[in-house]
Order: C-alpha cells, then structure tokens, then sequence
C-alpha cells in the first residue's frame, strides 16, 4: 500500500470533503464542483489526486464522469492506524 499518496491526499480539506460527499454515493464532476467556491479546473485536480491515490473511482457515462468511493483503501488506512495505536481487535 503507497500509504503516503493516501495521506497526501487526505491532508487537503477540500479532498476530505469530497469524500464526505462520495459516502453518500456516486456523484458527476459537475455534482461535486456545485458544492465548492473553487474553479472548476480546481476541483479537476483534486479529483485526480484522490483517484491517483486510489481513494475514489471514475466511470464516464455518455459526456459525464461519475466518481464514488473506493472504501478498500480507506479500509487499508484505518487499519495501519489501528495496528499503529496497539488495538488488538482484528477482523
């Protein structure tokens, strides 16, 4: 796992709130541009640093990119932070 392209990509707050707005379920660029007072092209850049981080997915449909979540990876991270404090659950 390239844990630090995930933390670098978890370190912006404008990142981490797009996967706020991910969890709810998949949203078009578009979608996810309305909800920032950034650019476009802003927006593009954050978008392509979560996906290089393998932390969201994209699908084209028709002229429209879809992004969702990819929880397999935030799963990863949480439990490389679990096993740093010590936690002993383990699945």
């Amino acid at each position: 796992m390239a844990i630090h392209h995930t933390l670098k990509a978890l370190a912006d707050p404008i990142r981490r709130d797009i996967l706020n707005l991910l969890k709810n379920g998949r949203m078009s660029a578009g979608e996810i541009t309305e909800q920032f007072p950034v650019t476009g092209a802003s927006i593009s850049r954050h978008l392509s640093v979560l996906k290089d981080a393998d932390l969201i997915r994209d699908a084209r449909e028709g002229k429209f990119i879809f992004y969702e979540l990819n929880t397999s990876v935030l799963e990863d991270v949480m439990l490389w932070i679990s096993e740093l404090k010590g936690d002993e659950h383990h699945d």
